[in-house]
């Protein structure tokens, strides 16, 4: 098994830049839950027949592919439908990502990158967990601008999120992407060279 460590922080705080970071400083692959969520969406997937099977039909695009917007739109407004997801989502998240570890030689570093980390079970397998916070109103500038979401749909979304002062005492390091990228980095840098001495 390689080493795992595990990116987690709420949705635009940068956690893919962190990830890429990390990946020059020495880590053989970078995993994003959220990527793998998507191939699992997929028409022909167990998920996708299981999503179909809780919301209906609404959140199918015309050629029948899940429409996240549609179903982020009903999942994140409604905290119990969110939670039907996750229950649906993260075990299959979970083997997805352990079959994608398993051609990596034990002395490798892999690095996953997920929301829900902490709270969908999969910070267990990690031997150190990095918090990625960010200003929400630059969280939320992002949605808005790289994202194209409504003001109510980042709004939705944002609220959504778990609560990072929650979070902060189940990490080994706290990695503040609100400033410049140089500043992020001498960050990332930093925890890096504690957790691999």
């Amino acid at each position: 098994m390689p080493h795992l460590l595990g990116l987690t922080g709420n949705i635009a705080c940068g956690k893919t830049t962190i990830g890429q970071m990390v990946l020059e400083l020495g880590a053989a692959r970078y995993i994003d839950a959220d990527a793998v969520v998507h191939e699992l969406y997929a028409p022909g997937q167990p998920i996708h027949a299981a999503v179909l099977a809780a919301f209906g039909r609404a959140i199918l695009t015309p050629d029948g592919q899940i429409d996240r917007r549609a179903l982020g739109a009903r999942v994140f407004s409604d905290p119990a439908a969110l939670q039907r997801l996750e229950g649906i989502v993260h075990p299959a998240v979970h083997a997805a990502v352990a079959a994608q570890l398993t051609d990596l030689p034990p002395d490798a570093v892999a690095v996953i990158d997920a929301v829900k980390l902490l709270e969908g079970g999969m910070a267990r397998q990690c031997e150190q967990v990095w918090l990625v916070v960010c200003d929400p109103a630059e969280e939320r500038r992002r949605l808005l601008t790289d994202r194209g979401l409504k003001p109510a749909e980042a709004d939705a979304r944002l609220a959504a999120q778990p609560d990072n002062a929650a979070r902060r005492p189940l990490v080994a390091a706290v990695i503040d992407n609100s400033g410049t990228l140089v500043a992020t980095r001498a960050q990332v840098a930093a925890a890096w060279a504690r957790w691999r001495s």
